[in-house]
């Protein structure tokens, strides 16, 4: 299987912004590996670079794209041959690694969900422990890490025009949904010939709801396997893990969060065990999940987990 290694740089990379018109960085088939370096934060979230390693693209990112702000510097986008609105592209998440050793955290006054609680602004240049793997807070915490990328999207359809990063919707993007580690799999609608992937927004950990606007944010490196998926037909992301699966939902309003979220896990029963939509319905309240993915995006997000071994279990009992 061919692997390639997309690095980040002013050439590769996007900042802020989604767009159909974006050009690929890189094209592949389906089937590809692809290695991508991201990087993450403005000049203004940089540590001492006599105490920390600072990725030298960064520079060259500061100073040379243009940039949506605020927003997600973002590597690629990436193009996958054949691809065309309608089918899904699927994205193997095989690995994923720490680039550098510090990452970042901000709150911010008026921004969080807690907007008017907080009035002055406080930057956290937090230490990553590769070897440990855990983040050094400063009172005293070793806090376990968990990376993985809080932005993965496709190009938008076109006639949205240039959409920020920061609002998560039908072709993904500012997803924050923490069970997208390595080993699981995310399921995104292509909206234009070759779906143009990209991804960025590094988190070392971040817990459900990313309630202060941020988690701890740093330079990622990814490994993806992308699949072309022609035999499918979803409107909106989906995901896997080795243990679950996933359905999501972003909206303003958290309760519309949840009718989306589970109107879909219902469907999704539908397909994997053959259930009609009362006994799937049961089984939602019975054994899924609903949990708030994130709290801080505009549009808010809620996903919809069950495992697949009730969901298999149940299907060979009947």
């Amino acid at each position: 299987m061919p692997h390639h290694h997309l690095r980040a740089s002013s050439k590769t990379c996007h900042w802020g912004f989604f767009e159909a018109k974006l050009k690929p960085v890189l094209t592949i088939a389906s089937g590809d590996e692809v290695t991508i370096d991201t990087i993450s934060g403005g000049p203004d979230v940089l540590p001492d670079p006599a105490k920390f390693f600072i990725p030298p693209e960064m520079k060259d990112v500061h100073a040379h794209n243009e940039r949506m702000l605020p927003g997600h510097i973002l590597t690629g986008p990436i193009a996958i041959d054949g691809a065309e609105p309608g089918d899904v592209l699927e994205i193997d998440i095989l690995d994923i690694q720490l680039r550098q050793d510090w990452g970042w955290n901000l709150i911010r006054p008026l921004s969080g969900t807690l907007p008017d609680d907080f009035h002055e602004t406080r930057l956290l240049n937090i230490p990553l422990d590769r070897k440990r793997m855990v983040g050094q807070l400063p009172w005293g915490l070793d806090l376990p890490l968990a990376p993985f990328f809080g932005v993965m999207g496709v190009a938008p359809p076109p006639a949205w025009g240039r959409i920020t990063s920061l609002i998560p919707r039908a072709m993904g993007g500012n997803l924050d949904n923490k069970e997208l580690i390595a080993g699981a799999k995310l399921f995104l609608p292509v909206f234009v010939p070759g779906a143009l992937f990209s991804c960025g927004d590094g988190h070392g950990v971040q817990g459900d709801g990313e309630v202060c606007v941020t988690a701890i944010e740093t330079a990622l490196q990814g490994r993806f396997a992308f699949t072309l998926r022609k035999d499918l037909r979803f409107t909106y992301p989906r995901a896997e893990t080795q243990t679950h699966y996933i359905t999501m939902a972003m909206d303003p309003d958290l309760d519309q969060c949840v009718v989306r979220a589970l109107r879909d896990m219902i469907v999704l029963l539908g397909e994997q065990a053959k259930l009609s939509r009362e006994d799937a319905y049961t089984l939602c309240s019975l054994a899924a999940d609903l949990r708030v993915t994130q709290t801080v995006n505009g549009s808010k997000g809620i996903h919809c987990m069950i495992a697949k071994a009730i969901v298999h279990g149940g299907a060979a009992s009947r």
